[in-house]
This record gives C-alpha cells, structure tokens and sequence, in this order.
C-alpha cells in the first residue's frame, strides 16, 4: 500500500467506532487484518507515542508526523509480535527507534567523546603511542562521525545518540528503552569505547594515504 493512503487510513482511525475488545483480542485481530482492532490499539496508544515522539524531537508538528510514522511500523509488524514483553513495551521501543531513525538522517555535530566511567568492568586498551586522543581534541570530522555511528550496534547507537546528541540524562533514557540506569550507562561507554576505535583507524588509515600519496608526487 502507497505510504500516503496508509496515513491517510492512519489519520482516519478516529471516525470508526470499533467493537469492544479487550488488548489482547485487538492485537489477535490486528495480526489477522482487522482495521477495528488495528484502531483500537492506535486510540489507545497514540498518545503515549506522541508524547514519546514529543519528548525526543523537541518539535510538535514533526511528532505528529513520527507518530503516524510509528503507527505505520505497526501495522507492517505487527505480526512480529509475540507477546514475550507487554504490547507496550514493544510499543514503546519501535517509537524511539522510528524517532532515533529521524535524528540519525539529521546533521550530527562535532562533539567530544570524553568518558568519565571508572571501573573494572569499563576498562580499556591502552592508548596507542604516537596516536591522537580523540578524548582531548574535543572534536571531529562530522562524517567521520556519522560513518562510525552507523557501524555501532543498534543499542550502542541508542544510548550514544539519545545522551551525547540529544542531551538525554540516563534516566531518562532508561525510561524510554525500557532498560536500566546501569545498562544505559554501559550501552553509552561500550559505544564511545568503540568510537574511539573506529575513529582513531580511519585517522591512522587517511594519514597511511597521504604519506603514499606525497611519496608518489
């Protein structure tokens, strides 16, 4: 189906009046097709992804539009769904990840990729001689980064572009991916850990090219 007919099916939701049922049905339902059941499980959510969508972009009319966006993933996977955490949960997580798929198209800006973690479980490689800290210069290339960002994990991904781009406290975070405190804050060091890397190789790669290329002029 043409992405805008199925929004426009999205937005027109709340002109039908569907059956009473309870979550369980309509999600049984929807899997099987019913647009009654796929309302009632937009009428009762919509607002918590909106509020959701709100809450991460900053912005009301691009919420509106990344709630649409996430009722969409509903609908084409909604048969994904098992039932293994509750719908909202699932729910829940699909949101942020329609959202954080927004932020990752938009410009990402220098930033430092300093990590104040100590601890044993956070321990890492000693520094390379002879290797620029990417820790101290407290910027780098715009698309290095982006480049770099998009060979992370998905849940190093989360955590790095949800605190160090958008400003996120932990907490918050936790609340919004369903997780822990404790595992956003690994998630977030484990991802600058291997930016670091990523970064430093392509560095060390694009200064092996140019010492090629002025050995040949």
């Amino acid at each position: 189906m043409h992405r805008a007919a199925m929004t426009e099916g999205i937005s027109h939701l709340h002109r039908c009046a569907p059956p009473d049922m309870t979550e369980k049905e309509a999600i049984r339902q929807a899997q099987m097709g019913d647009a009654a059941a796929f309302e009632y499980l937009y009428r009762s959510h919509n607002r918590r992804v909106y509020s959701i969508c709100l809450r991460m972009i900053g912005n009301t009319a691009e919420a509106e539009e990344l709630t649409q966006e996430a009722f969409l993933q509903v609908f084409r996977k909604i048969n994904t769904f098992r039932g293994d955490s509750a719908f909202s949960t699932w729910l829940h997580r699909l949101s942020v990840n329609t959202v954080l798929m927004r932020l990752r198209k938009k410009t990402v800006t220098a930033m430092p990729l300093e990590d104040t973690s100590t601890g044993d479980e956070f321990d890492e490689q000693k520094k390379e001689y002879g290797a620029p800290d990417l820790a101290l210069t407290g910027s780098i290339d715009r698309i290095q980064l982006e480049l770099a960002i998009a060979q992370l994990p998905p849940g190093y991904q989360r955590a790095f572009v949800l605190h160090d781009v958008q400003g996120y406290e932990h907490h918050e975070i936790a609340e919004m991916l369903g997780s822990s405190i404790g595992n956003s804050k690994s998630q977030l060091h484990k991802a600058r850990v291997r930016l670091r890397k990523l970064l430093r190789d392509t560095d060390r790669e694009s200064r092996r090219r140019n010492e090629l290329h002025a050995e040949l002029v």
